[in-house]
């Protein structure tokens, strides 16, 4: 079994660190390939579902390899749902692109200068060897630290990354930027939009910085992308005004526009509807309740007249749950007088979610099985629930399944639902009157919120947007 799968099947992840630590850098990355990181990159972290965006990086980065050196080679170029401010390169040929980054970027030519410097870091061999002994470190830990939700084992993870570039990592990073810069260059693009990418990275830096300051912890800040950079960096504006050499007859736009049409809408922070959700859970947004059917069941496209059901794996019992109008009886009386359901064995009042309910066992007639029976009140519907198995002999093992199913019924309350639903940036023009204390007002925002909206927009720590000028804004 490779390191990788040994090491991640484990889920205690500051074990995990402590045996990659104690590994030699190039032994812990010789046993894997990019698919491997491919494979547990995806493990811990979704792909954004969004095939135009996923096509639009899929273009750009193909464009940029056929200016390269190995122009021919295939590159891989995923989006994932990540909220963090990122991209890396692995090797062969993966280059990852982080949601969270697009959020931060302004136009295309930006977006084509952080995927020209991942490219630069592929074709400068930076990602091979020892010289990729910082990258493998930094995916290794991060994936650890998704995994275990253990800042701790992030902050250990980027320390023993940042202390392996320290030798070679400003030669690397520069030599990226002359390849990435070269490569916008020969597009058509101005290269100097690297810079102002580098702008914004830095502000981000500032303010996570001055964020864990506050609250009295360090905070690892090394992104990969222009990662050992200072804001007003002499060498990168060499090598930038360097590749106008290289500068194709055909120019190009920064692709504002079509970026920001393809953009409107992004997730912003954490996707709460990317989340994995339970396979057995049953929700109706409309009704505003929930189920969650029994383990590894599967939920069956529904009869007429039910509003969901399941089946078992094996097929031998199922579950359903139907929604009728109530009555003002007792749950007892609506399944006796109401619904004239035979007298139950062991019936008993149920309190799920502190709901009124009343639940027993429908005896089965001439050797057919039992059958669980239960009601549930919730607002003006009645919500009854059925359990059946095919074997009699197998109905107590199984009715002990059916029991805790009902009781996991739940009202879906507007908060949770509100939670579901994911912040996004929204692109407004400007006014005379917008100001970020004005947005503030308007969207109810925090002063954390504010100074995101700043950081997106390019006024951090301060200055307004321009009349006419397109902004972002964050919208739910």
């Amino acid at each position: 079994m490779p390191l990788l799968t040994q090491t991640f099947k484990h889920r205690w992840s500051i074990i995990f660190m402590v045996s990659l630590l104690s590994l030699t850098p190039a032994t812990a990355l010789s046993a894997v390939s990019g698919a491997d990181i491919y494979k547990e990159v995806l493990e811990s972290t979704n792909i954004y579902k969004d095939e135009k965006l996923q096509a639009y990086i899929e273009r750009l980065g193909n464009e940029i390899v056929a200016q390269s050196e190995m122009a021919g080679e295939t590159f891989i170029f995923t989006l994932l749902d990540s909220p963090d401010l990122n991209a890396f390169a692995t090797r062969d040929n993966y280059i990852y692109v982080n949601r969270g980054l697009l959020n931060y970027v302004s136009n295309e030519a930006q977006l084509v200068s952080v995927l020209a410097h991942e490219v630069g870091h592929i074709t400068r061999n930076h990602v091979r060897g020892q010289e990729g002994q910082a990258t493998g470190a930094q995916i290794l830990s991060t994936i650890a630290a998704v995994l275990s939700n253990s800042s701790e084992v992030y902050e250990a993870g980027m320390a023993y990354a940042n202390s392996l570039i320290r030798g070679h990592g400003r030669r690397n990073e520069l030599e990226a930027d002359e390849a990435g810069a070269e490569y916008m260059a020969k597009l058509g693009y101005d290269p100097n939009e690297m810079l102002g990418m580098l702008s914004i990275m830095k502000d981000y830096e500032s303010l996570t910085k001055q964020r864990a300051k506050s609250k009295g912890a360090s905070k690892q800040t090394y992104h990969g992308i222009f990662s050992t950079h200072p804001r007003n960096d002499s060498r990168l504006r060499t090598v930038v005004s360097k590749a106008n050499a290289f500068k194709s007859e055909i120019t190009r736009d920064n692709g504002a526009a079509n970026y920001r049409a393809l953009t409107d809408g992004l997730v912003w922070g954490e996707n709460f509807l990317a989340k994995e959700q339970k396979l057995q859970r049953f929700s109706d947004m409309r009704l505003r309740v929930r189920l969650d059917f029994p383990p590894d069941w599967i939920q069956d496209k529904p009869a007429s007249g039910l509003l969901a059901s399941a089946t078992a794996p094996d097929k031998k019992a199922d579950m359903s749950m139907q929604v009728i109008a109530r009555t003002a009886q007792s749950p007892e009386e609506y399944l006796y007088n109401y619904l004239k359901v035979s007298q139950l064995k062991n019936g008993t009042a149920i309190a799920p979610a502190r709901l009124k309910g009343f639940t027993g066992i429908l005896p089965g007639q001439e050797g057919d099985p039992d059958t669980r029976i239960a009601v549930i009140y919730y607002k003006l519907n009645a919500y009854l629930l059925s359990g059946t198995v095919e074997e009699p002999t197998s109905f107590n093992d199984i009715d002990k399944s059916f029991i805790a199913s009902i009781n996991t019924f739940r009202p879906i309350s507007s908060r949770e639902i509100a939670g579901q639903k994911p912040q996004t940036v929204r692109y407004v023009k400007a006014t005379a009157a917008t100001t970020f204390e004005a947005l503030a007002k308007t969207l109810k925002l925090s002063s954390a919120d504010v100074e995101d909206l700043r950081i997106i927009n390019g006024y951090y720590p301060s200055g307004e947007p321009a009349a006419g000028e397109w902004i972002k804004i964050f919208k739910r």
